[in-house]
């Protein structure tokens, strides 16, 4: 992954027309030929990292840029979108959808932000009101790696176990030392809705008795990176330029969230603890001391230039199959884009083996860029803190995965055959053509219905084209 070619047509297109430059002009500029650009622009040539050099000493150009900059997200992203059932008849492969990219980076843009903000899972409910989906947007547009916040993340966690081998006491210490802040555990029944709460009359950070030791150390972290991370959170949501109040303020939540889970598992010790480990997330829970959903979290942000982790992504869903966080990463994954889900994938079967890791070798069946992904996932379920006896027992099933082809060094994959059988499952009945499936709930779009008196097959519910 560290050594992929760097495809930024795109990018240094842009540039051009912003300095008001030919083909010709720039190529000059930069000592190449004006064929060699325009190959460039087209991504048929990748960006070398010294014409990189040339870009950013001649223009000013920031290469943060190449990483934030992809229209609708990069390739992946559009090609997650074109998997819709709505597209389900045009059969756009991967090549069309490069070349898209790459001749009208405009255009692939303005289709993204109009997918977004069309209709939800072929039916009829406007996301243009969510303030969530813009969020998921400009998160997916970095790949839900933040190089900023990692990186002082990860000065500030070395700083701290400099002072002391317990990270809560630590960062308990820096928030009444540099900051005039206490930490104050409070009993439930003076908290008895809140988990956290600033009282900045007080001069407390007020915790609840209910929350773990994971969470106690997250909760201080997250405050400490609302004081310390506030210009590196200010400058990336003033980027994101949300009109709505609560999109900025759910974006500004996750990039706190973000960086406190980075002081807790700083980049270099964490990437490497995951390779020796094999991404063993039990073993890493304990050895960072964090919970389940945190690691999970966590391995969907590995995607530091030079020195990146397997691309995995992370999903949540309740019992009813709803999602409450879907965080692709690098991964391309559609199964955490699409509205539906397969009863046949193992994630839903985590609520029947609570705390355990549910693990599977799933393919995609049906339409789209993803047919015939391989993908190794896992599957558990947590619980939210703050349950009391006899309040309503939420409960939650995290599931992660990894493209099957780099999942030769996970621990979980042990005992399977990458290669070999594999569970087909779809992307929810409306995107899956697979036949004869009996858990089918629904024809795929675009299908007919047939209705034969004579015949019953696996499914009562056959479609043309079966």
């Amino acid at each position: 992954m560290a050594d992929r070619k760097l495809m930024a047509g795109h990018v240094v297109r842009r540039l051009r027309r912003q300095q008001g430059l030919t083909q010709a002009g720039m190529a000059e500029t930069l000592a190449i030929s004006p064929s060699y650009l325009n190959l460039i622009e087209r991504n048929q040539r990748p960006l070398t990292a010294a014409l990189l050099v040339k870009l950013a000493e001649t223009f000013d150009f920031d290469p943060r840029a190449l990483a934030a900059g992809e229209p609708g997200g990069g390739a992946a992203a559009v090609r997650r979108r074109l998997a819709d059932p709505l597209f389900a008849d045009l059969e756009i492969d991967r090549n069309e959808v490069e070349e898209w990219l790459a001749a009208a980076p405009g255009g692939a843009e303005a289709f993204a932000r109009a997918f977004d903000r069309m209709l939800a899972g072929g039916g009829a409910a406007l996301v243009a009101d969510d303030p969530v989906a813009p969020v998921r947007r400009e998160i997916e547009r970095w790949r839900n790696h933040f190089a900023d916040l990692d990186a002082a993340a990860e000065t500030l966690a070395d700083e701290l176990r400099l002072g002391a081998g317990d990270l809560y006491g630590a960062i308990a210490e820096r928030l009444r030392v540099k900051h005039s802040l206490t930490i104050r555990v409070l009993p439930v029944e003076v908290m008895p809705d809140m988990l956290r709460r600033l009282d900045l009359h007080a001069r407390q950070l007020q915790l609840s008795e209910l929350l773990d030791p994971a969470s106690r150390t997250f909760a201080a972290a997250f405050q400490l990176a609302q004081i310390e991370a506030r210009g590196e959170i200010e400058a990336l949501a003033l980027g994101a330029g949300f009109a709505d109040r609560a999109s900025d303020r759910l974006y500004r939540r996750h990039l706190s969230s973000y960086f406190a889970a980075a002081v807790m598992m700083p980049y270099a010790r964490f990437l490497r603890a995951c390779e020796a480990t094999g991404y063993d997330i039990e073993l890493l829970q304990r050895r960072f001391g964090a919970g389940f959903e945190q690691v999970a979290h966590r391995l969907t942000t590995l995607q530091r230039v030079g020195a990146r982790g397997l691309p995995f992504f992370m999903i949540r869903i309740d019992r009813a199959g709803q999602s409450s966080k879907r965080y692709a990463g690098a991964s391309g994954a559609a199964l955490v884009e699409a509205d539906g889900r397969c009863p046949l994938w193992h994630l839903h079967r985590a609520f029947d083996r609570p705390g355990s890791l549910v693990v599977q070798l799933v393919e995609i069946e049906g339409v789209g860029s993803d047919t015939g992904a391989r993908w190794l996932t896992m599957a558990r379920t947590v619980n939210p803190q703050g349950r009391r006896y006899g309040a309503v027992a939420a409960e939650f099933a995290i599931g992660i995965g990894v493209a099957a082809e780099l999942a030769g060094s996970v621990a979980a994959a042990r005992g399977f055959d990458l290669s070999g059988v594999v569970m087909p499952i779809g992307l929810g009945c409306r995107a899956c053509v697979r036949p004869d499936c009996p858990q089918r709930a629904a024809a795929p779009a675009g299908r007919a219905l047939t209705v034969n008196e004579r015949e019953r097959r696996m499914t009562a519910l056959t479609f043309a084209g079966d």
